[in-house]
């Protein structure tokens, strides 16, 4: 290559973050490669967008964290004043990130033909004596960037872009609620609160579960006033049966891959579909739009064992083909001075025959102060109440009766929006996996075994001779 179209695709790798990556890196970050092309000019443009949140996913082994990595090379080379945290699932993959950077800006240029970073920003250098691999600076600059993770520390750091890369490890790691809760708790009170004004956040991961930091990044960031936006890509295309990248990786080491893996962690890790969809205990639920006729309107509350659990409490018709539909729910951590108030309310608006209680850890207690509520402060003495005692396996009989509930239990249309945190802990119960609350499951179960029990009791009835009846 001779001196003068060097130094023009030097000039241009300074003003085009690709051209950047293919002058440094050609045997990757190939031209016929357009998912990579439309990667770097994401990236690129969202530096200068009116857009705060960038959320990246795309499938293993395609060049996401190179290019995170090659990402901050190129903005440091161009703004040696800014300042970027960035954060992995622990400390070791961290400083791999970390140093990656670092050793492309010290890299010494050892071929005339090859370029280097040195090459495209000269005078843009490692601070001389900084050594530390998690935390250096640019000379003439003070804490340039600085790596971390959920067990990390960020104190004392503010900065202009934040990049999150693969916090998720593992398929156990994904079906752990509270190691999902945990990851959110660390970005939004850590890291969010070390972002300057006017700051950029970079979210880079494969998805592994709905709730997991890209999930909830998409689902809370927009409420809490940030603007987002979203690249998903597929390794691949049902529709044209196609591959992002065939030479990456091909279709039959794809179809090879997803049958060792699983359908669930393949399509979480190659299709972008969260493995709890795969995953969930309830696949299909039902809906309806207007009331049936009922036999008897029922409710069947489970009370709050402990101070983290919520009380449940659905009020369900029983219809005549001995299936239910979901009238009215409640649904909340409130302290009983609140929810004995709320479920008699609930319990007359809607005119249940009868209400069954759960008498386990105080349910007893709850239900006699409901019961007074209606009697003498409503004036209201239709509902019939009953306490149970419940022992039975709590997991066993949510899975048991899944199936049932899945064919006959009908939920309003528009029951995602009425009841959003009951929707959302229904939907999302994993059939496998530490899931952070079961009340909610556990009351649907309750239902199930309600309208169960009564059909196992008319059936016994039947079989008895006519003089027993």
């Amino acid at each position: 290559m001779d001196k003068v179209t060097f130094n023009a695709k030097i000039a241009l790798a300074r003003r085009d973050f690709f051209e950047y990556c293919h002058l440094t890196a050609k045997d990757f970050y190939k031209y016929d490669r357009e998912y990579l092309i439309e990667l770097a000019d994401e990236l690129q443009n969202f530096l200068t967008s009116d857009d705060d949140v960038l959320v990246i996913n795309e499938p293993p082994r395609h060049g996401k964290s190179r290019t995170g990595g090659k990402f901050v090379e190129w903005t440091l080379g161009n703004n040696p004043t800014k300042k970027i945290m960035t954060g992995s699932y622990n400390e070791t993959l961290s400083t791999v990130f970390s140093k990656s950077v670092r050793n492309a800006i010290q890299e010494q240029k050892a071929d005339e033909s090859i370029a280097v970073f040195s090459d495209v920003f000269p005078g843009v250098e490692i601070k001389h004596g900084d050594g530390a691999m998690n935390l250096w600076s640019l000379e003439g600059q003070y804490n340039n960037y600085l790596a971390t993770s959920p067990t990390g520390t960020a104190t004392g750091f503010g900065a202009d872009i934040i990049i999150i890369d693969d916090l998720i490890k593992n398929a156990e790691e994904a079906n752990n609620a509270m190691v999902l809760e945990k990851h959110w708790d660390w970005f939004s009170n850590t890291m969010l609160s070390r972002l300057e004004t006017g700051g950029k956040i970079i979210i880079i991961m494969t998805r592994w579960h709905s709730n997991d930091l890209a999930g909830k990044a998409i689902k809370e960031l927009p409420q809490m006033g940030f603007k987002l936006k979203h690249i998903s890509m597929k390794a691949y295309n049902k529709e044209t049966d196609s591959m992002l990248c065939e030479e990456v990786l091909s279709k039959e080491e794809y179809f090879r891959r997803s049958k060792t893996m699983g359908a669930d962690i393949a399509s979480a890790n190659y299709q972008q579909e969260p493995i709890d969809i795969k995953g969930r205990l309830y696949q299909e639920l039902k809906t309806y739009d207007s009331p049936r006729e009922y036999v008897k309107i029922w409710n069947y509350t489970d009370t709050a064992d402990r101070g983290k659990d919520y009380l449940a409490s659905i009020v369900f018709g029983e219809t005549k083909e001995g299936q239910a539909d979901v009238i009215d729910v409640l649904y909340t951590k409130d302290d009983m001075s609140v929810t004995e108030s709320a479920l008699a309310s609930m319990l007359i608006r809607n005119n249940v025959n009868e209400a069954m209680i759960e008498g386990n850890n105080g349910g007893v207690g709850f239900k006699r102060a409901v019961e007074r509520i209606c009697k003498e402060k409503r004036n209201h003495r239709s509902t019939v109440f009953k306490d149970f005692h419940q022992s039975a396996n709590k997991e066993s009989r949510i899975l048991s009766n899944s199936s049932w509930i899945e064919e006959n239990v009908f939920f309003p249309s528009n029951w995602r929006t009425r009841w959003p945190e009951f929707h959302e802990a229904i939907t999302t119960y994993q059939k496998e996996g530490k899931n952070k609350h079961d009340d909610a499951p556990d009351a649907l179960t309750g239902v199930s075994e309600l309208i169960n029990k009564k059909i196992k009791q008319k059936a016994t009835i039947s079989k008895r001779p006519g003089w027993l009846r």
